[in-house]
């Protein structure tokens, strides 16, 4: 019994982390989806043999797929961990392995990407709170200079060649299959060697001077289907059209266009980068048409660029036996990639049940009990009137999509109950355990989330668009009257400042905890936050106090209660609305010095 337990658990945990991988890519792919069929649209209509050439469009090809679409990889990942800094050290790190390598450096940006951010959050966490106060700026652009510089130098003798090496031993393996006649094989080496763009390096390096020898004696050669077939990447996206979520699904109709009419396999990839499991499929569909072209004697007779189903058929031989044999390798590949794809995207959801128990095994494991959880949202009414929650968040694989729609339901309905919380969604790989928070997930992500935040609340539902739980999360957050009592607390610190008689303790503000002070510009705002934040700064001078003074955007607050904002009662409401544990007070007159003085007086 014990050990079967313990096969459970270990099986729960490795398929945890194999989530969390596929979470982690999809965060750095989806998000440039669009970059991707930017590029697939400007490839399949102006290069050479496009709908539309034009040399001079054309030119865009090449830089785009070496740097742009890695670059803005990196970036991603490495602002998913370190914010706008961690996504430029990202982007530095990874030129290193665009230029250490001959090859479109996409793996070798999700290594470096994340990499970086974690290597100058690392770095921030360590050296900021040591900064002398007025050299932040400089401390902070060498260190993301630096750091960047040296992570680019180890990417370009390093990552970019041990990736290039890697992908010369595929292309060994694809030309050592073939030459013992075991063709169908063929296409476990070139389905992964597609996805990680050498699908041209083995299709006119390997494939097609091979060909060209078969179908100079025979007329034609199955060579020339090998790589070009769109079987594969057209079972996934389909399987994605149905089965998918959020960006990927939507995007997907798209990108079968792009694919399998316009010939641009490469718009596939990425949605196999961000589900490794994938792979199966495209290597499952590969060998299935290439097995299927063998039995019924299919092939080309030239190698069709792009590999569009349309110019496949032009370079099909005349008879309608040639066409039929062609046409059902396609179908071949594509209805297996799709099976495949389909169990993979769904296997998740067969078993709810198998799902909700590991959840539920991880929560037992994980308890030091301080506080119930609902792993089933069942209870929600009773858990959430048992707790305050001052902040909901719903989140996803990729934090986009279903959750963002989710979101935008329970928030209206918070609203309507005229409860004044924020109500946001967010990746569960960007999650941070806080008090006072309430996670919303879907029941087969439910494990994820409550291992990432273990001290929050925790309702997972069905369908994140139509759910009778978000009632139930309403009326347990109504029964604990979680109402916006700091909103008035701050409308009445207000009035204080207003009469200036009224002690600064009257704030209501743990002073004590505070480290850093900020004001906040949003919309046309700028140049008053820029005159206040000077005129705090010569009162902090006068008054002898050091301490962190800051002027930001309101999307690079921080959500803590070491941070305290003073700011317009109008700017107020927006931080409010979106922050949780921050502390605010609310200023009458921004250039007010003697209102500053009086609040330096209580700062540690």
């Amino acid at each position: 019994m014990e050990n079967t337990a313990t096969s459970t658990k270990k099986k729960s945990s490795l398929k945890t982390k194999v989530q969390r991988l596929g979470s982690a890519l999809s965060n750095m792919v989806m998000p440039n989806i669009g970059a991707f069929i930017a590029w697939g649209l400007i490839t399949a209509l102006f290069m050479a043999t496009g709908w539309l050439p034009n040399a001079h469009l054309a030119k865009l090809i090449t830089p785009m797929v070496t740097y742009l679409l890695p670059l803005l990889i990196a970036f991603t990942g490495g602002s998913s961990i370190a914010g706008h800094r961690g996504g430029v050290v990202g982007a530095i790190a990874t030129m290193g392995v665009i230029v250490g390598a001959n090859i479109p450096m996409f793996i070798g940006a999700m290594l470096m990407g994340p990499l970086g951010g974690w290597c100058i959050k690392k770095w921030d966490d360590r050296v900021q709170p040591h900064i002398r106060q007025g050299f932040e700026m400089l401390v902070n652009n060498f260190s993301s200079g630096i750091i960047g510089m040296l992570l680019a130098i180890i990417g370009c003798y390093a990552i970019g060649p041990v990736v290039t090496t890697a992908s010369g031993w595929l292309a060994t393996g694809v030309d050592y299959i073939i030459s013992i006649h075991l063709i169908p094989l063929a296409n476990i080496f070139i389905e992964p060697a597609k996805v990680l763009f050498l699908n041209n390096a083995i299709n006119q390096g390997i494939l097609t001077p091979l060909g060209i020898q078969q179908a100079a004696k025979a007329g034609k050669s199955i060579l020339f289907l090998l790589e070009p077939d769109p079987g594969p990447g057209l079972g996934v996206l389909l399987a994605f059209s149905i089965f998918g979520k959020g960006t990927a699904k939507a995007s997907a109709p798209s990108a079968i266009i792009i694919q399998f009419f316009g010939g641009i396999h490469e718009i596939y990839f990425p949605y196999i980068l961000m589900k490794p499991a994938l792979f199966l499929s495209v290597i499952a569909g590969g060998v299935t048409g290439t097995f299927t072209f063998s039995m019924l004697g299919a092939g080309l007779k030239a190698s069709p660029s792009p590999g569009s189903i349309i110019s496949i058929l032009l370079m099909t031989p005349k008879g309608i036996g040639n066409f039929v044999a062609v046409l059902t390798g396609v179908a071949a590949a594509t209805i297996v990639s799709f099976l495949i794809s389909m169990v993979i995207l769904r296997r998740d959801k067969t078993n709810p049940d198998a799902a909700l128990e590991a959840g539920q095994a991880q929560v037992d494991a994980m308890k030091g009990n301080t506080k119930p959880q609902a792993s089933n949202g069942k209870d929600a009414k009773a858990i959430l009137s048992g707790g305050t929650v001052s902040k909901i968040i719903f989140a996803c694989d990729a934090g986009m999509g279903s959750s963002a729609m989710g979101a935008s339901i329970l928030r209206d309905k918070v609203k309507k109950a005229g409860l004044d919380l924020s109500v946001t969604n967010t990746a569960i790989s960007n999650l941070k355990d806080e008090s006072g928070l309430l996670v919303v997930t879907q029941e087969e992500l439910a494990d994820r989330a409550l291992k990432k935040t273990p001290d929050a609340v925790h309702v997972s539902v069905e369908n994140f668009l139509n759910s009778p739980k978000y009632d139930e999360i309403v009326a347990g957050l109504k029964t604990k009257e979680v109402t916006a009592d700091d909103e008035t607390s701050t409308e009445n610190a207000a009035q204080d400042s207003t009469t200036k008689e009224t002690d600064a303790s009257a704030y209501k503000v743990d002073f004590s905890k505070v480290t850093e002070v900020d004001f906040v510009h949003h919309d046309q705002n700028v140049g008053s936050a820029t005159m206040a934040l000077s005129t705090f700064k010569t009162a902090l001078k006068k008054n002898d106090k050091k301490i962190t003074a800051r002027n930001v955007a309101v999307n690079d607050l921080e959500d803590k209660p070491e941070v305290l904002v003073l700011a317009s009662r109008e700017t107020a409401k927006r931080i409010k609305s979106q922050f949780a544990d921050l502390q605010v007070i609310v200023m009458s007159n921004l250039l007010d010095p003697a209102e500053y003085d009086k609040i330096i007086s209580e700062l540690k």
